[in-house]
């Protein structure tokens, strides 16, 4: 991969993370576009830096929320601090088992699986069509749906199932406040990233990885400077209901990707 390749792969994910059209779908969309034939497993590392990328974008986004966090919890208190973070670990829970048990069978399915992409994102289309149809409320997000957003977001490591588009439509279809649920669904992705970055770091398997590191960090670079455009303009679009587009933008787009596999 050069480094024009990964800029554009970049860029790709620094939209798409946090714009509802599936992040990993795009990429992989963007590498059989580009031409790049790696290995699942070298495809994998490249999209987990990326995501590490747009999880920073996400603590400059939102860092006065994340320091009132870390401020509640340190007052040692019941608050609603301790209560947030309760309902963030819940919401861990279901994609942290499906990362333990079935990361190789995840790996595998990023590797030019294109008609699952294009399925996927039309699944990601439906969504988004429901969500906008939904009326928006003052509730808040409970302990239980906390865990249901995160069986929504694990369903979305499949490549095609938008992970943002997918728990926000998951939170506001169970009767949640748009802003809130979309504060909810960028908030909880960042301990995964991280999580996911140490695992690889001590396990040693970013240096068995055959990517040049200089690709690496230009990719990383151009998904953190848009990812933080694009999580500002996602937010506002959430509270004035203007997903359809997007879910007609993710049919195409599927539609288009699983009819050129069979050209």
């Amino acid at each position: 991969m050069d480094i024009l390749d990964a800029s554009i792969l970049g860029v790709i994910q620094g939209l798409t993370e946090f714009l509802p059209v599936s992040s990993s779908g795009h990429l992989e969309l963007g590498k059989a576009l580009l031409g790049d034939h790696s290995l699942p497993k070298e495809s994998m590392l490249f999209t987990v830096v990326l995501h590490f990328a747009t999880a920073l974008s996400t603590v400059v986004i939102f860092r006065k929320d994340i320091l009132e966090i870390i401020k509640g919890l340190f007052q040692f208190q019941w608050n609603e601090a301790s209560r947030f973070s309760l309902k963030i670990i819940i919401s861990m829970i279901p994609a942290a088992l499906v990362g333990y048990f079935f990361e190789s069978q995840m790996e595998a399915l990023f590797g030019d699986n294109i008609v699952l992409v294009g399925f996927m994102l039309i699944v990601t289309a439906l969504l988004l069509w429901l969500t906008d149809k939904a009326k928006s409320t003052p509730k808040k997000v409970s302990y239980s749906n906390a865990f249901v957003i995160g069986v929504a977001q694990a369903i979305a490591i499949l490549p095609g199932i938008s992970r943002s588009g997918s728990t926000i439509a998951t939170s506001v279809l169970l009767g949640n406040d748009k802003t809130q649920a979309a504060r909810f669904s960028f908030l909880m992705v960042v301990p995964l990233i991280f999580g996911k970055i140490a695992k690889d770091l001590l396990d040693g398997n970013v240096f068995q990885s055959q990517i040049d590191f200089m690709s690496l960090s230009v990719g990383f670079i151009a998904a953190f400077i848009t990812g933080l455009f694009a999580c500002t303009w996602m937010i506002r679009l959430v509270k004035k209901s203007k997903l359809k587009y997007f879910s007609i933008y993710c049919f195409v787009v599927g539609v288009i990707a699983i009819i050129l596999t069979q050209v």
